[in-house]
């Protein structure tokens, strides 16, 4: 492991400047469940800084307003989402997602914005991420901007942000009126272990709980990057919410799907349990949709 350079800023500004000083060599560090094992291992020769960043207000937000929507920062550790009442009464997807990431104590430093800017195909957090329609904050030597979750990720290990930027925090809608979603994976192991697949549904119905007026459907570990399946999006929105609109859309995450076979599944392992998971997940959007 080579020489690396520490540093601890206490405010945005502080953060930025640092990060910016250092360009491609600096990284931040919120839970470091990923960052230091890849230092240790010598995968990450490039960076000779670690920006630690739990001290920035702005990245350990949590925050919900019934207007507003939730804002959850950056580096807030998933043991604090899954104990907070707000995000379990009206976030339970949230919840689904932060639950599974890791065993106990992974849970106690792991978090939302190191599990997407980690940018792994498998991330237990983002398909709910991409589902709810979340929007995140970045900030840069040029200041702060907003952009859609699904633009962050580009690729295994990459990400949009540019030099000297880093993610600040998550911005969740409000939840709407009879709308609902759920989080599903599929991994060997109970915990601890890598999805093989996984996948993330939501739904709004219209007022006679019948009819699908929206939906998002995100679908992990089958591309480069966590996808957001606008196919199966067009299978739900305006049919009634059921098994066979639940069928189509499932056959459209299938079709989306571009796995490849490795020591966790097969294609053919990882494209049918596409179809199951988004059917499941779909399942438990509709039930939670008729219970707000």
């Amino acid at each position: 492991m080579h020489a690396i350079e520490y540093e601890r800023p206490e405010t945005l500004d502080q953060a930025v400047a640092v990060l910016a000083s250092a360009g491609r060599q600096a990284r931040p560090l919120a839970g470091g469940t990923d960052l230091i094992v890849q230092l240790r291992e010598g995968r990450r020769p490039d960076v000779t800084l670690v920006v630690d960043v739990k001290k920035v207000p702005e990245l350990n937000a949590l925050v919900y307003d019934p207007e507003q929507g939730l804002t959850l920062g950056a580096a807030v550790p998933c043991y604090r989402i899954t104990s907070n009442a707000a995000v379990v009464q009206q976030y339970p997807a949230i919840i689904d997602s932060a639950s599974l990431v890791g065993g106990t104590a992974i849970q106690g430093r792991a978090t939302f914005g190191g599990n997407l800017c980690t940018a792994s195909p498998a991330a237990d957090t983002v398909p709910t991420m991409f589902a709810l329609g979340t929007q995140c904050v970045i900030a840069g030597p040029n200041g702060t901007r907003t952009i859609p979750v699904e633009a962050v990720p580009t690729g295994p290990g990459r990400t949009s942000l540019q030099e000297g930027e880093m993610l600040v925090a998550f911005r969740f809608p409000p939840p709407a009126p009879r709308s609902g979603a759920r989080f599903l994976r599929f991994i060997p192991r109970n915990e601890m272990d890598i999805a093989v697949v996984n996948a993330a549904a939501w739904l709004q119905l219209e007022e006679d709980e019948r009819t699908i007026r929206a939906a998002r459907v995100a679908i992990g570990a089958v591309a480069p990057t966590c996808l957001l399946v606008q196919e199966a999006a067009a299978e739900l929105i305006g049919h009634e919410a059921g098994e066979e609109a639940f069928r189509r859309a499932a056959e459209a995450a299938m079709a989306a799907a571009r796995p490849i076979s490795d020591m966790r599944g097969t294609i053919a392992q990882r494209r049918h349990l596409v179809g199951v998971l988004v059917r499941r997940a779909l399942e438990g959007a509709l039930a939670r949709a008729r219970r707000n």
